[in-house]
């Protein structure tokens, strides 16, 4: 009779009970075969809390262009509307903006029979940079500035100088333009008329 480590301490009780032999031996393993692992989709989780009133936050792309005025240009297929200063004016280059910050008002620039390069939101994607790893990016130096490509800089020029002609006819509309809008003290802000 082959020497086992399960000794027997009285009349059927033994040192290792069956249930503990048999993970001891492996006898209850189930063995995988075949087969390459499918990767689910990840759940992109949402919060488990919402706070009870609505924070606005600040347009995280306006920065030195807060308040400026601007000319729409027209509503992109994402539902944002193309806007600039025009840059020669006011600094404010072709951009996107939500809805939500902008105020229209009463004062209209004709742009009909203007031509428009073919800007779409394609226009604005940005290429992705490859990754880097934690440590390239903790001795990274500081990034330069980011460069504005020719194509950009040739529609820009294109559409100031179609718009500049438009706001020559116009008196004061430069200066309205390039005046930032605030509001003071004694201003009604629910009694203004844009």
């Amino acid at each position: 009779m082959p020497k086992t480590a399960n000794v027997v301490l009285a009349r059927g009780i033994n040192a290792i009970s069956r249930n503990s032999l048999s993970k001891k031996n492996g006898r209850g393993k189930m063995i995988k075969k075949g087969g390459e692992k499918k990767v689910a989709a990840k759940k992109v989780s949402t919060k488990k809390w919402y706070p009870a009133d609505y924070i606005p936050k600040p347009l995280p792309s306006a920065k030195t262009k807060r308040n400026s005025r601007v000319v729409f240009l027209k509503q992109l297929a994402s539902g944002l509307l193309l806007v600039t200063g025009p840059y020669k004016v006011n600094g404010v280059p072709l951009r996107r903006v939500n809805q939500s910050y902008v105020i229209a008002t009463s004062t209209k620039v004709n742009v009909e029979g203007l031509e428009f390069p073919a800007i779409d939101d394609a226009y604005f994607a940005k290429e992705k940079a490859a990754k880097k790893s934690k440590e390239e990016q903790f001795f990274a130096q500081s990034s330069a500035a980011p460069v504005i490509s020719e194509q950009r800089k040739k529609d820009q020029k294109a559409v100031d100088s179609a718009l500049i002609k438009k706001l020559d006819a116009e008196p004061f509309l430069k200066a309205y333009l390039n005046a930032k809008f605030s509001l003071t003290k004694n201003d009604r802000a629910h009694a203004l008329k844009f």
